[in-house]
């Protein structure tokens, strides 16, 4: 019989037991888990680089006798039969554009060349008149002064100065000295002589009283402006309120001219005012007078 033939009951289940463990850990200790993990897939594009490598090229043959002499190797470049020197300028050149057409052609005159002798006096007339330009596009140098020209052109100003403040002042003392008074004048050499100035004008003014004002029964105030010069003659005379009658206006500068002249400026009034400007409010009254306020 066999060997499981001679092992009791109890040994053979122990060693189905023992098998069955090891059979369980080799599975459990031997199979793992992984969990992937879910990203999205990259979608960038890879660059590739592509690497060119040029073979070097056979060095060119020497040729022992060239025909001429270049910056580069042209070998096998030619391919005419009689050699010719390479050109500098660009094989390539721009067309040119037709020149436009002409109706009538000019005729053609060929300019006299100048003699050796010609040409040296030309370039000598060249020389001569670029060296004048040149001189007379220098400054001058500014000259400096001594301290007696100084001094003297200070004086010099210093007097014309003192000129100008005399005239000023002479035109100044010249100029007509005005003194302008009217009846509310309180000043006692001017109230004075303008107290005795509206007598003489009414005196006159009532004995030249208009006739056609009196036939009209036209009344009426006006303000007038009389400038007195020293000696008592009259300046001007104006309207400055009107009385609504050009009559009476009229009347008035023909009163206050007859009555002129008026008696001269005493002294204190002299010293001071060479012409009086007198302003008074006359009146044309009802009872056919000449009246002043």
């Amino acid at each position: 019989m066999g060997m499981t033939a001679s092992l009791p009951q109890t040994d053979r289940l122990g060693i189905t037991l023992f098998l069955a463990a090891c059979l369980h850990a080799l599975l459990i200790l031997g199979v793992t888990f992984k969990f992937e993990d879910r990203k999205p897939p990259d979608h960038r594009q890879q660059s590739l680089e592509i690497m060119v490598v040029r073979q070097p090229k056979a060095p060119p043959e020497k040729e022992e006798k060239a025909d001429f002499l270049a910056q580069v190797t042209q070998s096998g470049g030619g391919s005419e039969k009689t050699p010719q020197k390479p050109a500098t300028e660009a094989l390539v050149q721009p067309t040119p554009e037709p020149a436009p057409k002409q109706t009538r052609s000019a005729p053609k005159t060929s300019l006299p060349q100048p003699s050796p002798k010609q040409e040296k006096k030309l370039i000598t007339q060249a020389k001569s008149t670029i060296k004048l330009k040149a001189e007379q596009a220098q400054p001058e140098p500014k000259k400096r002064l001594t301290a007696a020209q100084l001094l003297t052109s200070k004086n010099l100003e210093i007097a014309r100065l003192t000129a100008d403040l005399e005239e000023k002042s002479q035109a100044y003392a010249k100029r007509t000295r005005r003194k302008a008074v009217s009846a509310s004048t309180e000043e006692y050499k001017y109230s004075a002589y303008l107290e005795s100035w509206r007598r003489k004008v009414e005196r006159i003014g009532n004995l030249n009283y208009p006739d056609e004002a009196k036939r009209q029964r036209l009344y009426g105030n006006l303000v007038l402006h009389v400038a007195v010069k020293t000696d008592g003659t009259i300046e001007r005379v104006r309207i400055l309120h009107s009385s609504g009658h050009k009559l009476l206006d009229d009347a008035a500068i023909r009163i206050v001219r007859l009555a002129a002249p008026y008696s001269p400026f005493p002294n204190n009034i002299r010293k001071e005012t060479d012409v009086l400007d007198i302003t008074r409010t006359w009146q044309f009254l009802r009872s056919n007078r000449l009246g002043s306020e």
